[in-house]
């Protein structure tokens, strides 16, 4: 079952490609006509790819696994900040910094330096600086926050990248390229989709277009983590549920190491 269908991109005006002048004749498979010298995408392609991306980012969700969002461009900010953070997804909308994925542990010193600061604001520490270091303090978790903030809860590289505009996104591109993170991606006319792994063609300057995607894509990811739950539902026995006859030994030793750890007036109380 498709997870879309021609009708719903045509409204959100994902067909509409980039001039034909300015075109990347790699795009040339996925591209159904002209017209008044603009390409038109072919979306029977365009849903195919969407349904072949989609598929992949819900397993991924259901493995447990994090997607990095990364769309900067000002019709993609909100749209990228709102859906990825609905799905608990990390992304970044502001400039992609040199060496996110690529020098990760310095990005990593950058986000606990925020961890620091906001110690300091808790144990009293930051009330005893001058007030000139308190206001520099204060100018740096800012930047911090504005840069790094949505990715504060991400300890290690992400499994694969979802990026709006590649061309405006391409050192990030770059950087999952040479560490083999595959790239999933809305490509539009004038792009070279041979950097990108899941291609899914479609306009990428329009505010619905990209809406219409990424709706697609946080859906599917939804599916994968509701249906990770459901599985770890499962591995966990019901109250009252029987346990499983190789699983009697362990769940013997939690109930020995619950009672041990019980107070001792409740011990107390079943003896009297």
């Amino acid at each position: 079952m498709s997870r879309t269908n021609f009708q719903e991109l045509l409204d959100a005006g994902v067909h509409f490609g980039h001039l034909s002048r300015k075109w990347n004749p790699k795009m040339a498979p996925y591209i159904f006509d002209q017209k008044n010298g603009i390409h038109i995408i072919d979306l029977h392609k365009t849903v195919i790819k969407l349904d072949e991306a989609a598929e992949e980012l819900k397993a991924l969700a259901k493995s447990g696994r994090k997607v990095l969002f990364v769309g900067t461009k000002k019709q993609a900010k909100d749209i990228i900040a709102e859906k990825a953070t609905a799905v608990n997804m990390p992304f970044i909308t502001e400039r992609w910094a040199g060496g996110m994925l690529t020098n990760f542990p310095t990005i990593r010193k950058a986000i606990k330096k925020m961890s620091t600061i906001d110690k300091m604001k808790e144990d009293g520490t930051f009330e005893k600086l001058a007030k000139r270091e308190r206001l520099q303090v204060d100018r740096q978790r800012a930047k911090l926050e504005k840069n790094l903030g949505s990715i504060r809860d991400m300890s290690r590289l992400p499994s694969a990248l979802f990026v709006v505009d590649i061309q405006k996104e391409a050192n990030a591109v770059r950087e999952a390229n040479r560490l083999n993170i595959p790239v999933f991606a809305m490509v539009d006319t004038c792009c070279d989709p041979s950097t990108i792994d899941y291609v899914i063609p479609a306009n990428d300057d329009a505010t619905k277009s990209i809406d219409c995607i990424v709706s697609v894509l946080c859906a599917a990811i939804q599916e994968g983590l509701e249906e990770r739950k459901l599985e770890k539902d499962k591995e966990t026995p019901a109250e009252g549920e029987e346990v499983p006859a190789e699983a009697a030994p362990a769940a013997a030793g939690k109930k020995l190491r619950a009672r041990k750890a019980a107070p001792k007036d409740e011990e107390e109380a079943k003896a009297e």
